[in-house]
């Protein structure tokens, strides 16, 4: 096969790494390391991981309290049957 002809395949997502340096306390770090063998994962990938759902809440976290301070902002606001209906919804348990 000629040179050109080769299709190798592209590695998807890729971004940049970065060293990160911090201070973690002990029993962090051990429990870290625990998740780490007992996923059979390198310390690396934990930590990635952990960043990424962190990120991923608070994200969505901010993106919510904006939205809904944009909404009262322009008064959009429940009714008293919206707001009955949902707490209704919320504490029947069944």
């Amino acid at each position: 096969m000629m040179e050109e002809e080769r299709s190798f395949p592209q590695r998807k997502n890729f971004m940049s790494k970065n060293n990160v340096t911090f201070r973690l306390d002990s029993e962090k770090r051990a429990a870290l390391d625990a998740l780490a063998t007992s996923m059979e994962r390198n310390l690396s990938y934990i930590i990635n991981e952990a960043i990424s759902l962190y990120l991923e809440i608070h994200q969505w976290q901010l993106k919510e309290i904006h939205q809904g301070i944009a909404e009262a902002e322009a008064g959009d606001f429940a009714t008293d049957a919206e707001v009955e209906a949902m707490f209704e919804k919320l504490t029947n348990v069944s």
